[in-house]
């Protein structure tokens, strides 16, 4: 059993780095990845805590591209010590993030809901504020009932309070992940809002632009399109991972380990990975 997809403190995940891999350890897992939101600064801490444990540690990272439909979050897997030019790029992220999270909380405060960027940043208290740190202190606040409700009403895309925010061009971060070892993968292709043969040539363009695998297994994806998107990568010579999408406590029903429909994700997946050893 594996885990190809999972986040800690360093983005928007409630378990430090050093956790995650205890519990991915407790859990009997052979390999994990920490794919935090465009950041690599929990990568060697997590890695340095897996080191004698027998689980297989792989650094990686998510990163959100801009498209019109949806969204797209590209995942990159295998990443090697030579990454100089990515760390550059996520650090650019970062301050775009970081405007665009500051144009929100204006925009809050302009409708009445208290909320400062202090609080937002003691709430995540890694390097990455996202929306799902709005959306937590929005909940605390009382303004909504759920997270999933912050979303579809507050921040969400589309929803009054949301701001776009400048994303890498996918041909730039496939460069990227490629230059610095690893293997670019479409995350949780459900979330593209596309379907039938509109799905299928979006996939192929992203193939042409140097994507390799699809996140077919994912927990935001009923069996069906799990096998459905297997299929598809597949069928355009595209390589098929999987993980849980793991935030601990803030997302409580995924389990390391574990993705669509309480399975399990096979060791088989981590063929497609590369995996960079450290010297030593």
């Amino acid at each position: 059993m594996i885990d190809l997809h999972t986040h800690s403190t360093a983005s928007d995940g409630s378990c430090t780095p050093e956790r995650l891999i205890e519990l991915a350890v407790a859990q009997g897992l052979s390999a994990l990845a920490l794919t935090d939101h465009d950041t690599l600064d929990g990568v060697e801490r997590a890695r340095e805590k897996a080191a004698g444990t027998g689980l297989t540690f792989i650094a990686g990272v998510e990163i959100e591209i801009a498209v019109e439909h949806g969204e797209f979050h590209l995942l990159g897997l295998g990443l090697s010590d030579h990454r100089q030019e990515l760390e550059a790029a996520l650090e650019r992220l970062r301050v775009e993030r970081n405007a665009r999270n500051v144009r929100m909380v204006a925009k809050l405060q302009g409708a009445g809901i208290p909320i400062t960027m202090e609080e937002i940043a003691e709430v995540a208290g890694g390097n990455v504020v996202s929306r799902a740190h709005f959306a937590r202190i929005l909940l605390r606040k009382k303004v909504v009932s759920s997270l999933d409700a912050a979303f579809s009403r507050y921040i969400g895309k589309g929803q009054p309070f949301y701001e776009p925010r400048v994303c890498l061009e996918l041909t730039e971060a496939a460069r990227l992940i490629r230059l610095a070892g690893g293997v670019p993968v479409i995350a949780h292709p459900i979330s593209l809002e596309l379907r039938g043969p509109a799905l299928k040539l979006f996939l192929s363009t992203c193939k042409d632009r140097g994507v390799a695998g699809v996140e077919a297994w994912h927990p935001n994806h009923p069996l069906k399109e799990c096998r459905r998107f297997q299929r598809l990568a597949r069928s355009l010579g595209m390589a098929v991972t999987g993980g849980s999408d793991f935030h601990g406590e803030h997302m409580p029903h995924r389990k390391l380990g574990f993705t669509a429909a309480g399975r399990q994700v096979p060791d088989e997946l981590l063929s497609a990975i590369p995996l960079h050893h450290p010297p030593r």
